[in-house]
């Protein structure tokens, strides 16, 4: 069976977690291939809000092996503090599996990214200061800690000695910050080999095993694809790589295992933190799409920016994941609204650019073209099919799928598991 992954198609908080909630029940694996506690999924289940930071969604799924793949960077402290969460609330957690080869967050990593992010000044990147950065940064020094190295105290002690060698030179000499203590972070670290153990296990082979049998296997992004350190807005971006590329690294199968990539487009843009955004509206207009559609982050409680969709950032996302199927999010928010504006290009200094500028300079001096369509009155979080949807809603979801250049399979019209509208199989 192949592989379906899941990817952001903007600059995250698109609504990943309703889309994995939605297959969740008739896929047999869900695995998280990348990022780490710098990100949040909010899954609704009935009157239940759940908030997931580190966890698949599919943990919520009873019948799901939820899994945390190599590419992703775990805190252990939140890890296992997430998992007590779920279980005071009575969900079962046992099925997880965790790489052995996964990265850890160490102390340092969080001390190095909370101080140097303050350093910045104004030029800040938009960290959220969780250690996610100076963790990939230590994964490609090949200088990181890995799960596996909780069960070799040796190898642990080298490990941490060794970092903290340079680490703390930095945090005393250039930050004129305190030293942190090797015995202390060794003695805690060591206490999460017996935590992990049962969790721990060769994932790249369970889940290549699980797709010779027959298995079907959902590969579940975070962050999106504007925060991807290669394609995103450099340099602000997240330190991996949450396109649908990082899947195969990230989760240890191959390319030809995917046959399908479904992208999540939130019916408008946000973004958090720092860097380029054309469409991003700093009125009162921005303000109503904030507080209609609870626009803060799931992770840090921070204010998302907002704006009008951009039709070239969902080509580029198209174009750089390959695209199946997009899933359209908080289509409700929108309601109420006169006209639609929906960016279909941009203006750099005089000259029209129908897609993303190639530098970022450019795209820093990209002011949106707008067009504009008809808006609709009605509620339509009740509505639960697509010929339910007020024509001008119908007419406006057409006009996304044109211009982003892949199917609309799905559409969320609030945030509950069943205020869903699935055109298509997204399975």
């Amino acid at each position: 069976m192949p592989a379906i992954t899941l990817v952001g198609a903007q600059w995250g908080d698109e609504g990943k977690g309703k889309a994995t909630d939605l297959v969740g029940n008739r896929v047999d694996y869900v695995v998280r291939y990348q990022g780490g506690n710098n990100a949040g999924h909010t899954v609704v289940i009935g009157d239940q809000k759940y908030a997931l930071h580190l966890l698949p969604s599919g943990i919520l799924s009873p019948d799901v092996v939820p899994v945390i793949a190599n590419g992703v960077v775990i805190d252990p402290a939140v890890l296992f503090e997430e998992l007590r969460g779920l279980q005071e609330r009575g969900v079962t957690t046992e099925r997880l599996l965790i790489s052995a080869n996964a990265h850890l967050i160490m102390p340092y990593h969080r001390a190095l990214d909370k101080v140097s992010e303050r350093f910045l000044g104004k030029g800040k990147i938009g960290t959220t200061g969780r250690g996610i950065g100076p963790t990939y940064a230590d994964k490609i020094s090949r200088a990181g800690v890995r799960v596996q190295d909780t069960f070799d105290p040796k190898i642990l002690r080298k490990k941490i000695e060794l970092a903290l060698n340079d680490k703390n030179q930095i945090l005393t000499k250039v930050y004129n910050r305190r030293g942190l203590d090797a015995e202390q972070i060794i003695e805690e670290y060591l206490g999460y080999a017996d935590l992990l153990r049962p969790y721990v296990a060769d994932t790249s082979l369970v889940l290549n095993q699980a797709l010779d049998e027959g298995k079907n296997v959902f590969l579940e992004g975070s962050q999106g694809t504007l925060l991807d350190i290669d394609h995103g807005t450099y340099p602000f971006v997240t330190s991996s790589s949450p396109t649908s590329g990082g899947a195969c690294a990230g989760a240890g199968i191959g390319p030809t295992r995917i046959t399908k990539v479904i992208g999540i487009l939130k019916a408008y843009t946000t973004r958090v933190g720092s860097g380029p955004f054309p469409t991003e509206l700093l009125d009162e207009q921005g303000e109503w799409l904030r507080q209609q559609g609870g626009e803060y982050g799931v992770t840090t409680g921070r204010n998302r920016r907002c704006g009008w969709f951009d039709a070239p950032i969902a080509r580029y996302a198209t174009r750089v994941n390959g695209i199946t199927d997009f899933f359209l999010t908080k289509m409700d928010v929108l309601s109420g609204l006169e006209r639609i504006p929906v960016c279909v290009g941009y203006d750099v200094d005089g000259e029209r650019w129908d897609e993303i500028p190639m530098t970022q300079t450019d795209f820093h001096h990209a002011t949106p073209i707008y067009e504009y369509f008809d808006g609709w009155n009605e509620d339509i979080s009740h509505v639960r099919s697509f010929d339910e949807l007020p024509k001008n809603a119908q007419a406006y979801v057409r006009t996304l799928e044109e211009m982003s250049g892949a199917q609309i399979s799905a559409i969320g019209v609030g945030p509950g598991r069943d205020q869903t509208l699935e055109l298509r199989s997204l399975v």
